[in-house]
């Protein structure tokens, strides 16, 4: 496996974790919307790690996929 392919699933790796703490932390609760940060979840604030998370997911995937083509390119150069 090429070293961009290995990238690509370390930060896939990396943004599913980012979303099973997301969730983790808004399964815990309470909710508020804005308010000291302690005891409670600003939803707002979760909101943008699971877009982030999810971003990083579907760039890491595109990347993936280009990686697989230009190995399925060289394969077919090879005689």
């Amino acid at each position: 496996m090429t070293i961009g392919m290995t990238s690509s699933l370390q930060g896939m790796q990396q943004a599913e974790n980012q979303l099973n703490q997301v969730a983790q932390t808004i399964a815990e609760g309470p909710f508020t919307s804005a308010g000291p940060a302690g005891d409670t979840v600003d939803l707002s604030t979760q909101a943008v790690a699971m877009i982030q998370a999810k971003n990083n997911f579907e760039a890491n995937t595109a990347a993936l996929k280009v990686g697989e083509e230009m190995m399925e390119t060289l394969l077919k150069l090879v005689p």
